[in-house]
């Protein structure tokens, strides 16, 4: 079976559901859920037993099916698995701000858009054409669109989606015309065609600088790095918890594999790289400080991930411009798919129990995890890993991580960089290990205490996302295996 049945078998998937939401009677539409979660989980299993070769039809200068694009597809998958879980939490929430005047709430569509935004991202980890990017790049992004105001009768849900709105169309102006003027000066659309000629050295530096800037701008947005990351606290406090647990993983991942491909030709190029990475080095400094700053005040569980997020994408950044092998002989592209699947366990983590604390509560700031560990001990724990993993502490995948890109830096010798890098990862230990202390020094808002119940799936969940964070940060092998 080739490798591009897997985005066929998900779209058709996403397209049962829908036409089974829309027909099927009844209020309770939560098997949609269930279907579309034991439908991506058949799909990562098959994708384990794809051919991978390329074919001699020029779709494959369209797509291809490497080790990389792998990778990002199963993080998709499994990203897309986990948010669904976390939508059967958040069912409640929903119901009180999608319900018509006296009637019930409509959210059986929040378990289908995921599925068409998940077949977008795997495409995206396959991409290798400026066309099947760009369009690759919208399906996913339009989706977010809706999902990000799926709370219509919320007004935090509405800000959010505008804002989004509004400064994703500004990227993706920047990006056609980044992509214009790269065509222009190679006359071709493949990324393998266009690394050749910029390596030719036919090519000026002064135009294919100035197209590499504004793809850039582009995909600092994508990314959530400096200078278009302002978007993302205010994003991610107004959309729905499940939802922004997808844009603060699978978005960011899907815009991580479009950012290695894209940016490939311009840091191989002899020519270029030089100035390439400078700017590349530059955008990571100036993200990790901004984003580790800016966490250290804040009072909002979602808002402090989001700073959280940005912060992440330094390190990521960092590790792409670093242009040498970490630790374990990993490559920067090697790197940063590691991170992101180790990104994807710990905070994924996170936003399970901050969807199961809030539901209760009603309430996102860091106070309504006060006591928690007299309310429920598991979610206490469970956070207490993801914290610990997210801030790099050792025996977590999290360490692994920045450990790689630490390496990396070293390794070229980029010092200043390594110095902010350092500055970023102490700061948080502060904000992370923050929530720590709210919820094993702070006494419970509530007297007598409230315990907090767990449903079994979301509990099975925690714990595999639990046992994945600290399994692969003391064995890691298994994910580097399927990395090479």
């Amino acid at each position: 079976m080739p490798a591009y049945y897997l985005e066929v078998a998900v779209v058709i998937l996403g397209l049962v559901l829908l036409m089974l939401e829309a027909f099927a009677s009844g209020g309770d539409k939560r098997f949609v859920g269930h279907l579309a979660i034991a439908g991506l989980g058949a799909v990562l299993v098959a994708l384990f037993f794809v051919n991978t070769t390329p074919g001699t039809s020029p779709f494959w200068q369209f797509y291809t099916a490497d080790s990389l694009a792998m990778t990002y597809k199963a993080i998709a998958l499994v990203c897309t698995i986990l948010v669904l879980i976390l939508g059967l939490d958040y069912i409640p929430v929903l119901e009180k701000f999608t319900a018509r005047i006296g009637g019930r709430g409509a959210w059986g569509e929040f378990f289908c858009l995921p599925v068409f935004i998940c077949a977008g991202m795997m495409w995206m980890a396959s991409a290798t054409d400026l066309t099947s990017i760009f369009v690759s790049l919208e399906t996913v992004t339009i989706g977010l669109y809706v999902m990000v105001t799926f709370m219509r009768r919320n007004v935090g849900s509405l800000e959010a989606g505008v804002k989004y709105l509004i400064l994703g169309a500004l990227s993706t102006g920047f990006l056609v015309y980044g992509f214009t003027w790269l065509y222009g000066i190679t006359g071709q659309t493949n990324l393998t065609a266009i690394a050749e000629k910029l390596n030719s050295g036919t090519v000026a530096t002064a135009p294919a600088m100035f197209s590499f800037a504004l793809i850039l701008v582009a995909l600092a947005f994508k990314v959530g790095a400096v200078p278009l990351h302002f978007w993302i606290p205010d994003v991610y406090q107004g959309a729905p918890t499940p939802i922004t647990a997808f844009l603060s993983v699978g978005s960011k991942a899907a815009g991580f594999i479009v950012t290695t491909r894209l940016l490939a030709p311009y840091l191989n190029a002899e020519a270029l790289t030089h100035n390439a990475t400078a700017i590349l080095l530059a955008v990571a400094c100036a993200t990790l400080l901004v984003g580790n700053l800016a966490a250290i005040p804040q009072s909002n569980f979602k808002r402090l991930l989001a700073y959280s997020s940005i912060s992440h994408a330094g390190f990521l950044v960092l590790a792409l411009g670093s242009g040498a092998t970490g630790g374990f002989g990993l490559q920067p592209s090697q790197i940063v798919a590691f991170y992101m699947a180790a990104y994807l366990c710990m905070t994924l983590l996170a936003f399970a129990v901050l969807v199961v604390v809030s539901r209760v509560t009603g309430s996102d700031d860091l106070s309504a995890f006060n006591g928690l560990h007299q309310r429920s001990p598991f979610l206490a724990f469970a956070l207490v890993v993801a914290m610990a993993s997210l801030a790099g502490v050792p025996l977590t995948v999290g360490f692994l991580g920045k450990f790689f890109v630490f390496g990396a830096a070293a390794a070229h010798q980029l010092w200043l960089p390594l110095v902010f890098a350092i500055i970023g990862a102490a700061a948080g230990f502060y904000y992370y290990l923050k929530v720590v202390r709210n919820m094993y020094w702070n006494p419970p808002a509530t007297t007598p205490v409230e315990t907090i119940p767990v449903a079994l799936l979301t509990k099975v969940t925690m714990l595999i996302l639990i046992a994945a964070t600290l399994i692969f940060g003391v064995y890691p092998q298994p994910l580097l295996h399927f990395l090479r």
